[in-house]
């Protein structure tokens, strides 16, 4: 019974915040299309087509749309005015020219994610919709271009405002909570890790949710900017927090993958004084009752940890009495806690800041920015595959001289765009169909049946209503009724084709529906024929090597900024790569292996980079590790048995000629010294993803 109330209260929550979204989908359609009557618009159902576009549930969200909509509308219009200047009279030219825009508006589509890409398929839609209409009349495209540019302009204003003022649902309030979720699980998870061993898969799924969270975190700020002003001054607080959250992530890691393989090579008493040295960063995070766990008196405990740290480890090493090559380790091993603490430290104290609302600013030292990760052969597929649909249709169009032909490519060029970056394009395609043809039903209804006997705007709104409401309720459903929801809107509101005045054209609905359909129908053949790359195994295998390169750039990089470049890229590659494939799979889990690898390895990499910058050490020692990071570097770039043999030879070369001038310079040697070992233990990982290669030269040896 507890649960049946609980369910119900689940649903009765979801209809009430779908029935908010049709609502305020509702005023905005009728405020717009009053508007575009009241000033006279040649066509509201565009200024309507944009708001059934940009409306989203979040007014974060909308407004974020609306900025890239308008962007790519200005950008569609003035080349549309330019095209035409310059192929008014060769109107093979002139669609020729419009099919490569269009294409290359849909190349960066698929390159630049999220609704940046989204004002992509904006500028090749605008162009296609300023342009076709006026091949017949080009004097007439500047008009033409105003007119569009004012309709797209009207409805985005009154889809911000409407969303942002009628019963608002802020994106704001997502991030702070997501904020909040990922910071308590993360200082949960590391209380609770910090005291013994933690099997690989239990790390795999911890690196898999840091990877989601860094993604997500990303994109809601990228969005909520837009809707606060508050958000907007603590962009780069928020920024900052991200890198704080990957880096600590990072470093925890490492830590982990070492006492790990301390352990498998069977070196107990080191692993455990480990453990027991993470001990302080345990209790720091767990105080007492009486105690505040808010993040800045956390901070000043873990702040208070580190000389903690420093005086155990000492006593610790005392105890050992090992070899000096487990104590080497063991040093290691410090170096990399004290790191962590270091990092958690300033990632608890970020997220203080950003609960402050008193703090304005926070001093940095490097410019901060979300590094993203695309492909290029992807972009590069999508602007032939959108080329030679808007190629074939406009032949079509000029063998025929039918009409309604420039309606079908309007549609092939907003599909071909907005669904290039799909993994399943064909079935987005059908359903976003069925969806539409649904609409073009109901609007035949209302338009000839209904429209004819009514008389003024409110006979308008009450004939429309019942057809109309349909659409923004099942884009509340996509989850089980993808594109349905917004194909039946798009279907409605295009073929319904408001004007000012009405027109009452039988033939003409008949000839839009049919091209609207067959420029669906042409999408979907298009998808068919050349299918899309995002989510394909020939995809993931490029991005697994571009991912495996990214210790290249580490390696090679300029060191300013390249932390945070790193941390992020990785991720946003990462997550692409990983979300098309089946949870638990094998596949999965020789990608997770990879993912961490190549974290650990490359982080390491830019410290010891930062060591060699910043520490006065000796030219040999300095060749020495500019040798083994190239090595490392080829290594990832094509694992083989004979890179793997040369990096593990390079690094432990490093590590003899670092140690042996220890003594007399300790100072400068002791942090790259920690560092060429940490690369060392992971080279030799044998449940890493480099351990095939590690296994083909024990086997080599033992031909031998």
């Amino acid at each position: 019974m507890a649960r049946s109330r609980t369910a119900l209260g689940e649903f009765l929550a979801g209809e009430r915040q779908a029935w908010i979204f049709v609502i305020k989908c509702l005023l905005a359609f009728y405020l717009t299309a009053w508007l575009s009557m009241a000033f006279q618009l040649e066509q509201p159902s565009t200024a309507m087509i944009t708001v059934c576009i940009v409306m989203h549930p979040h007014s974060g969200m909308v407004l974020a749309k609306s900025f890239y909509r308008a962007i790519g509308t200005l950008a569609g219009s003035l080349f549309a005015v330019l095209l035409m200047a310059v192929f008014a009279q060769q109107r093979e030219l002139f669609l020729f020219s419009l099919s490569l825009w269009v294409g290359l508006c849909s190349g960066g589509a698929v390159r630049y994610r999220n609704f940046m890409g989204y004002g992509f398929v904006l500028a090749g839609y605008t162009a296609s919709v300023v342009a076709l209409p006026a091949v017949d009349n080009p004097y007439g495209v500047f008009d033409s271009a105003m007119l569009r540019v004012s309709e797209v302009m009207l409805g985005i204003i009154v889809a911000g405002l409407v969303s942002d003022t009628v019963l608002p649902e802020r994106l704001r309030d997502t991030l702070n909570r997501s904020v909040r979720e990922h910071y308590d699980h993360f200082i949960d998870f590391t209380r609770a890790s910090l005291g013994g061993r933690m099997p690989r898969s239990e790390m795999e799924r911890a690196h898999l949710r840091v990877v989601r969270a860094a993604v997500q975190l990303e994109d809601l700020r990228a969005s909520v900017i837009f809707e606060d002003a508050e958000a907007r001054a603590r962009s780069s607080r928020m920024r900052l927090f991200n890198l704080r959250y990957m880096a600590a992530t990072t470093s925890f890691q490492s830590l982990h993958h070492l006492i790990g393989r301390l352990h498998r090579h069977h070196h107990p008493r080191t692993a455990g004084a480990l453990i027991r040295l993470c001990g302080p960063v345990a209790d720091a995070l767990s105080p007492s009752v009486r105690q505040s766990r808010a993040p800045r008196c956390l901070a000043a405990r873990l702040a208070a940890c580190d000389a903690e740290v420093v005086t155990l480890a000492a006593n610790l090493r005392k105890e050992l009495r090992q070899e000096s090559a487990l104590l080497l380790e063991f040093d290691s091993g410090t170096a990399l806690v004290r790191r962590f603490v270091g990092e958690l430290r300033d990632f608890v104290a970020i997220t203080a800041t950003l609960r402050d609302t008193r703090t304005r600013k926070v001093t940095q030292t490097e410019r901060i920015r979300f590094k993203r990760a695309n492909d290029r052969l992807a972009p590069l597929f999508a602007v032939l595959r959108t080329f030679l649909v808007m190629l074939s249709l406009s032949v079509f169009w000029l063998a025929t001289a039918w009409p309604s032909a420039t309606t079908a490519m309007l549609l092939a060029t907003l599909f071909s765009g907005l669904l290039a970056s799909s993994p399943s394009p064909v079935s987005a395609t059908a359903t976003t169909w069925v969806g539409f043809a649904l609409g073009v039903v109901a609007s035949y209804v209302v338009t000839f049946w209904l429209l004819p006997g009514s008389d003024g705007f409110l006979m308008l709104c009450l004939a429309t209503l019942p057809f109309l409401l349909i659409g923004p309720y099942l884009s509340t459903r996509n989850a089980t009724l993808p594109g349905v929801g917004a194909g039946y809107t798009l279907g409605f509101v295009l073929t319904l084709a408001l004007k000012n005045p009405m027109v009452y054209h039988p033939e003409r609905f008949i000839n839009e529906s049919i091209a609207s359909l067959l420029g669906l129908m042409m999408t979907g053949a298009a998808f068919m024929a050349m299918p899309a790359l995002v989510g394909t195994r020939w995809l993931r295998r490029r991005q697994l090597q571009q991912l495996r390169r990214q210790v290249t750039q580490a390696a090679t990089a300029p060191l300013e900024g390249l932390l945070y470049g790193f941390e992020s890229e990785n991720r946003d590659l990462f997550h692409q790569i990983v979300q098309f494939t089946q949870p638990d799979s094998e596949e999965s889990r020789s990608l997770l292996a990879w993912g961490l690898a190549v974290h650990d390895c490359g982080r390491t990499l830019i410290e010891l980079r930062r060591d060699m910058r910043h520490a006065d050490l000796p030219p040999p020692l300095v060749e020495a590790m500019q040798r083994a990071v190239a090595t490392l570097a080829q290594l990832y770039d094509r694992p083989s048995a004979a890179r793997w043999q040369r990096a593990d030879h390079a690094v432990d070369q490093a590590i003899v000629l670092t140690t042996q001038a220890l003594p007399w310079a300790r100072g400068s040697c002791e942090p790259a010294l920690a560092h060429l070992l940490q690369l060392r233990s992971a080279l030799r990982d044998d449940e890493s993803a480099i351990a095939p290669f590690i296994i083909g030269i024990a086997q080599a040896a033992n031909t031998a």
